[in-house]
């Protein structure tokens, strides 16, 4: 199993985790729609029995079910345990409304509250999932360093940061890892984020490498406009025009070379985001069984220049 370590932590990372964002399922502002919780829990076993080492999820997604959900998971696998991460910053009221807070306060709360819904005695890697708001952003990273150090959680990383905001934290304690939005059709990491990462040995995992769907082969217009009402990809503008034509030509072309070498468009996708010499690894929603099994090949494919240089020619 092809393996890299996660920055200067001692965790060796299999090249795609398994991403626990749809499986919040319903009623919260940024869910993927209904998602049935069997479901969840058979797709996290099936990749976990691929080898798979690494869950990737948040306490905002679902409202704290996505947790819940993979602890269901982990108490039902008899495997060895998988590394599990999750994030904080977004919390939210009793009238389920998400705040964005990085008060020292309300960060050891959510800590403690994804402690409880994950059922472990540490997190592997604790992320601020925002860098929101962004004047509180060294307060959110001393309490994340101080968690550290009381042995709370493992390793600590950022999500959704820019390299400004890195830099000022980056004095307060060494960053492990960063989680950005990163695909074919969201390519902007490239000219600034990921190679401060590289310079300073900061592990990078990206979401969204499908697209959020879009590089599956399953979107087309129709698809889109049939998305569920409660699904957020239906107020995102990447699939709202003007960038709806860009993102669905540049689909076409990955479709067009899954079928050239044989395998599922979205393993395409994501070997195209792994071949950037600064990705550690790529968070894969996975929500249910037949998912894992189109995705699995991505675990060891690889592109060629050719390859590349065909996917980007739009």
């Amino acid at each position: 199993m092809r393996t890299k370590r996660l920055g200067y932590s001692d965790m060796e990372l299999t090249s795609i985790g398994v991403g626990a964002w749809a499986m919040g399922g319903a009623g919260w502002s940024f869910s993927w729609s209904q998602q049935d919780d069997g479901d969840s829990v058979r797709a996290i076993h099936a990749a976990l029995d691929a080898g798979i080492n690494w869950i990737d999820t948040a306490a905002v997604y679902g409202l704290g079910h996505s947790e819940e959900v993979v602890a269901q998971a982990l108490r039902s696998w008899s495997g060895s345990k998988p590394y599990v991460f999750t994030k904080c910053e977004r919390a939210w009221d009793e009238n389920r409304q998400i705040v964005k807070s990085l008060e020292p306060s309300s960060i050891r709360q959510e800590c403690e509250a994804s402690l409880k819904r994950l059922q472990v005695d540490v997190i592997d890697l604790y992320q601020i999932h925002w860098p929101e708001p962004e004047s509180d952003i060294e307060r959110g990273w001393e309490t994340l360093v101080a968690l550290q150090k009381e042995g709370k959680v493992r390793w600590i990383g950022v999500s959704n940061f820019n390299v400004e905001q890195m830099e000022r934290i980056a004095p307060l304690g060494k960053i492990t890892s960063l989680q950005p939005p990163y695909s074919l059709v969201r390519p902007e990491v490239e000219k600034d984020i990921l190679p401060y990462a590289l310079r300073n040995n900061i592990g990078v995992i990206a979401y969204s490498p499908m697209g959020s769907g879009m590089l599956t082969g399953a979107m087309s217009r129709e698809r889109i406009a049939n998305l569920a009402e409660d699904d957020w990809r239906r107020r995102s503008p990447f699939f709202q025009e003007p960038l709806l034509t860009r993102n669905l030509e540049s689909a076409a072309r990955v479709t067009e070379l899954a079928q050239r070498l044989g395998t599922h468009p979205g393993v395409i996708a994501i070997a195209w985001v792994l071949s950037h010499p600064a990705i550690t690894g790529a968070i894969v929603g996975m929500r249910n069984e037949k998912q894992v099994r189109d995705l699995l090949n991505a675990l060891t494919f690889e592109l060629s220049e050719t390859d590349k240089a065909f996917l980007e020619r739009g």
